[in-house]
């Protein structure tokens, strides 16, 4: 890759992710309330975060599909896709964690890290958690691999 594309892969990350922080904001997915009532289906259920993520899927599906009929991305080499198929206990115990994780805090990573603009110090906490568990995950699992 030259440094012109690689300026531009940069440039269009950013676009990205202003875009996809944008869509979390507009749509409330940094509102832990609004994350939690969706959950609450027992309870105060509010379904109207199923119409998002409805949307979402409705755009991702055939842009993924289409893209991916391309040999390699506009601005890079090659597509970095998951290559791993099976499902196992360290697959099972992660995502259990993750959905345990949002069903108490409300938050998940994208969502917490657009939040960080608040400067609310639940959402800072949560994204330090956030981080260590990573860090510990690496330090844990990664070195024995």
């Amino acid at each position: 890759m030259t440094q012109r594309n690689n300026m531009v892969q940069l440039i269009l990350s950013l676009v990205s992710g202003i875009l996809f922080a944008l869509g979390l904001i507009v749509s409330q997915m940094v509102n832990p309330a609004k994350v939690l009532n969706f959950l609450d289906i027992a309870g105060t259920w509010d379904p109207t975060l199923a119409f998002v993520m409805g949307g979402a899927l409705l755009v991702t599906i055939p842009a993924f599909r289409l893209i991916l009929k391309r040999p390699h991305p506009l601005f890079a080499k090659r597509f970095y896709l998951p290559t791993k198929q099976d499902i196992d206990v360290r697959l099972v115990t992660g995502a259990t964690l993750f959905g345990v994780g949002w069903g108490l805090a409300g938050l998940c990573p994208g969502p917490a890290i657009t939040a960080l603009a608040t400067g609310l110090l639940p959402v800072v906490g949560f994204v330090a958690a956030m981080v260590a568990g990573a860090f510990a995950h690496k330090l844990i699992f990664e070195q024995r691999t």
